[in-house]
């Protein structure tokens, strides 16, 4: 049974610093809930964000990997070793590049992948997909306005 809706705020009390917290606390639960289906897969956050990445586009480099990732390549080094490691992907040579290796999914990883998904899905529909279509559509509308503004800001590491 959904939750019953909130009340309508008119425009004019909307806070955008409370509603900053509101998504910054829904991030974290439905972060920690998606982490405890992973967890029942045998997969952390960064190693279902790898392997689902790979899903869309097996080749890429760490490099290419970390961009899509927003994390540093020392961190993504270190995670593909361990992913590597566990036999759910390898590096491969990228000929003419002697310092970079495509990776690729094993099959193993490809269906970790997939279990991975298909339990994020799940989530998905139980959580957000109990909004009215409409309700989703504004909500897309929304973010991608907030990440286009986002977006126009440096971060404290890249140049104004």
């Amino acid at each position: 049974m959904p939750a019953p809706a909130p009340a309508q705020i008119p425009a004019e009390a909307a806070d955008p610093l409370r509603v900053w917290f509101r998504f910054i606390r829904l991030n974290r639960r439905v972060t920690a809930a998606m982490a405890a289906e992973l967890r029942g897969l045998g997969l952390s956050i960064p190693q279902f964000d790898a392997l689902s990445t790979l899903t869309e586009r097996e080749g890429m480099t760490q490099q290419d990997l970390a961009a899509r990732l927003y994390v540093t390549k020392g961190n993504v080094s270190g995670l593909i070793d361990r992913l590597v490691e566990a036999g759910l992907v390898e590096r491969r040579p990228i000929p003419g590049d002697r310092r970079s290796h495509a990776l690729h999914l094993t099959a193993a990883g490809a269906d970790l992948a997939t279990r991975g998904i298909v339990a994020q899905k799940a989530y998905v529909a139980r959580t957000l997909g109990q909004l009215p279509e409409g309700d989703i559509a504004d909500f897309e509308r929304l973010v991608l306005k907030w990440r286009d503004l986002a977006r126009e800001q440096p971060l404290p590491d890249e140049p104004a």
